[in-house]
């Protein structure tokens, strides 16, 4: 039984259970639910949960460890010379899984391999089966004690409410550690690059060349790891595409929000929002097909050197796609500002740009302030449009007219692939991936103290 199936059937537990639970209190109420501490729907609830989260925390137990142990289970069995090797290794367990899945009729390995194979596939039969009648038992087992504990003084509505509160609570706390280990994780691989490659050369380094060098007249014997060309690229890309969308996104969120009349607003805001649907791909595409190609040739008219991929063509592309972050977002918060606020400032004489750039504006500062973060962000972390229109090529420049990378792109170009972790080349990603995590942090830090000196505070 698949995944999906397996919830399936836990959701029509858990909606058995609600029935017979509220049944059972409508029994126990003789017809006045004034007899009962909580509502029959309470009780329904109560059981509905004692059915569903205990097989739903096995389920997430299961998933965790199954693959390891069956895993050892199938190395444990595998020759020496094979397990001794984890390139070996790697390459074997690869060929069991595809056995297991029976697409391996293609391969030519040995009688070990083939045997664990079919034993991989006779352990997932067995796991998957053992996992449907655990599930089941268990939730049968919780249906069963909490529709034994209902009566007419048990305190239902606060049991529930404490179990919907413990579930907030782990929610929180796996959003945390969640943030806490992909900080670590980076963390961890950026200390063991920075053990091969010196972190002021990584820090100031103005050439970036993380190929292993195979000639004596390349930059040198283990790569350079520069990391300025590509932070300039990605800050100069940034920029150009923040002077696309910040201005256009902002005016058009003070027209549809002031100006324009509701059926136009109807009209336009979704028709906008459309634009933050288009896939990155869509406008790689239009990128590298149009926008690069008419601004080199209207570049060679005007005398200027062009690129076909340049940081002005990815840019101009990249601004246009994050316009709907800026202008949603800015129409969002400022359609939030009290009309009392505008009603005074009408009443005391002030025109309706006076009232936008004096009230609604500065009343309305941190939540522009937020919207231009979110481009900012959506505009670091952007990479088919840069991979497409402004190439690969680490140039030291801030020429918008030729062809810059950055980090992201490099990220995914060093990740691409089967690789293992113990190389600078494949290391460096991590490293990358730390400081621009860094920078993004600041930025915010930036902007939370702009915000704190000049917000508007309204009684």
């Amino acid at each position: 039984m698949s995944l999906t199936y397996l919830l399936l059937a836990v959701a029509l537990l858990c909606a058995v259970s609600f029935y017979f639970g509220r049944q059972r209190a409508v029994a126990l109420s003789n017809g006045r639910y004034s007899n009962l501490h909580s509502l029959p729907a309470h009780y329904g609830m109560y059981t509905a949960l004692w059915c569903g989260l205990p097989a739903l925390g096995l389920l997430l137990v299961w998933m965790m460890f199954e693959g390891t142990i069956i895993q050892t289970m199938i190395v444990a069995d595998l020759p020496e010379e094979v397990t001794s090797n984890s390139g070996l290794l790697s390459l074997a367990l690869n060929s069991i899984s595809q056995i297991a899945a029976g697409g391996g009729e293609h391969l030519t390995v040995s009688p070990e391999i083939v045997e664990a194979g079919h034993r991989l596939a006779n352990l997932n039969t067995i796991a998957n089966a053992a996992l449907i009648v655990v599930m089941v038992s268990v939730a049968l087992v919780g249906l069963a004690l909490s529709y034994r504990r209902i009566s007419s003084e048990m305190r239902a509505r606060n049991n529930v409410e404490r179990l919907f509160r413990y579930i907030m609570i782990v929610c929180s706390a796996i959003a945390i550690l969640s943030t806490v280990g992909i900080v670590f994780s980076l963390l961890f691989e950026a200390l063991h690059f920075f053990g091969k490659v010196s972190p002021l050369d990584f820090l100031f380094g103005l050439e970036w060349s993380p190929q292993t060098a195979i000639r004596a007249d390349q930059v040198a014997s283990d790569g350079a790891f520069g990391a300025i060309p590509l932070f300039v690229g990605t800050l100069l890309i940034t920029l150009i595409a923040m002077f696309v969308a910040v201005p256009v996104g902002l005016f058009s969120a003070i027209y549809m929000g002031e100006y324009a009349s509701p059926k136009f607003r109807a009209v336009a805001k979704p028709a906008l929002e459309i634009l933050a649907g288009v896939p990155t791909v869509v406008y790689g595409f239009f990128a590298a097909l149009t926008v690069a190609p008419f601004l080199r040739d209207n570049g060679a008219v005007l005398g200027l050197d062009v690129s076909s991929e340049s940081a002005l063509a990815a840019g101009l592309v990249m601004g246009v796609m994050i316009i709907p972050f800026v202008s949603s977002l800015s129409d969002d918060v400022m359609s939030q500002v009290p009309k009392s606020l505008r009603d005074g400032s009408y009443g005391l004489g002030a025109t309706r740009s006076e009232t936008i750039r004096h009230v609604i504006f500065p009343a309305a500062l941190p939540g522009i302030v937020g919207a231009v973060l979110l481009a900012v962000s959506r505009a670091i972390g952007e990479t088919m449009i840069v991979v497409m229109a402004a190439g690969l090529a680490a140039n030291m420049t801030v020429n918008p007219l030729q062809a810059v990378t950055t980090v992201t792109v490099q990220i995914v170009t060093l990740l691409v692939g089967d690789q293992e972790f113990d190389s600078a080349k494949t290391l460096s990603a991590f490293a990358l991936g730390l400081l621009l995590f860094l920078i993004t942090l600041g930025l915010n830090v930036f902007a939370l103290k702009v915000v704190q000196k000049y917000r508007e505070k309204y009684d």
